[in-house]
């Protein structure tokens, strides 16, 4: 659905609801931006499809017939509008301050943020905890492709996105329809139809270097029936071993990354050395990256240019 006409389709629920008594179709086109004042037969069509589509989804506009008029009124009964009052379990509510917590990190934060404050305005507890001890969630959603493949999900619009397979320095354009994006071990993967190899394929995102392109129109595709993301994905039992990683600390900054290390030891030149564990090199490059200056990694090598490779594109992009 185009921006323009969710405004016009959100201007007209709120029009009908605010309104004391029914408005006329003719009343409606004049209050309400987005018809067409001109054309008569044009907007009768607009406005058809506009209160089929409403009622489509459980907004019930009622028809008023008045003797004395000519035109039946249009308006919301505000009480078969609203949604009843929601009572949560305590359980429920911990799992959706949990789900709400996934977000804090990405684009979606600041919505999941304002339902949660609806909710606790309305007398729910969100916070509380499950079981006997406070469980909280962290998914790092730092990849810079995250935003632009979740709205390409949702409104199955194709994407093309620069790729650098694992293990190498070569980088090829793909050209995907996205089923889904799946977390696993903190990392992020896109699921979908790669055009280009005619056959499903799974991407990680901390390796697109740069611009996801969205193609298309929305619903361009559809995402097969029963497909097992997870399944794409894999969910191996075996994880990569630990590794150690020698940073040079700007002295008096990142204080996180000092709690995290082994090891800090000083260095010269206003700098201090560390030792962080660490299992992937992309996702550890995606933080040292976002701690700019302050921070310099001194080996592994992969981990080295790993960080390279992400300053670098940053700068092109």
């Amino acid at each position: 659905m185009s921006r323009r006409k969710t405004e016009r389709l959100l201007n007209l629920v709120i029009c009908l609801l605010a309104t004391r008594r029914p408005l006329s179709a003719e009343q409606i086109r004049h209050v309400v931006p987005g018809y067409d004042r001109d054309g008569d037969e044009a907007f009768q069509r607009m406005f058809e499809r506009d209160k089929n589509e409403l009622r489509e989804i459980g907004i019930p506009i009622d028809v008023v017939r008045d003797p004395w008029e000519d035109e039946p009124g249009y308006r919301i009964e505000r009480q078969s509008y609203e949604l009843p009052e929601i009572t949560l379990e305590p359980d429920e509510a911990a799992v959706l301050g949990l789900a709400a917590q996934v977000w804090q990190r990405a684009s979606l934060a600041e919505a999941a943020s304002g339902a949660l404050l609806k909710l606790r305005a309305g007398g729910v507890a969100t916070d509380q905890p499950l079981g006997a001890g406070a469980l909280e969630l962290r998914v790092d959603t730092r990849d810079p492709a995250f935003p632009a493949l979740w709205d390409a999900v949702r409104d199955r619009r194709a994407v093309r996105f620069d790729y650098r397979s694992a293990g190498s320095e070569n980088v090829r354009a793909r050209t995907v329809e996205p089923w889904g994006v799946v977390s696993r071990n903190g990392r992020w993967y896109l699921a979908g139809f790669d055009r280009g190899r005619q056959a499903p394929r799974v991407f990680r995102l901390s390796r697109i270097p740069g611009q996801v392109t969205v193609l298309g129109k929305a619903g361009a595709f559809e995402v097969p029936e029963g497909v097992d993301l997870r399944g794409m994905v894999g969910f191996p039992d075996d994880s990569p071993d630990e590794r150690v990683a020698v940073i040079r600390v700007r002295r008096g900054t990142c204080e996180g990354l000092r709690q995290l290390a082994t090891a800090v030891r000083a260095a010269d030149g206003g700098w201090d050395e560390a030792e962080l564990p660490f299992f992937d090199p992309e996702r550890l490059a995606g933080w040292m990256a976002s701690l700019g200056a302050d921070v310099e990694v001194v080996e592994p090598p992969d981990a080295r240019e790993a960080v390279i490779r992400r300053l670098k594109g940053a700068s092109a992009s």
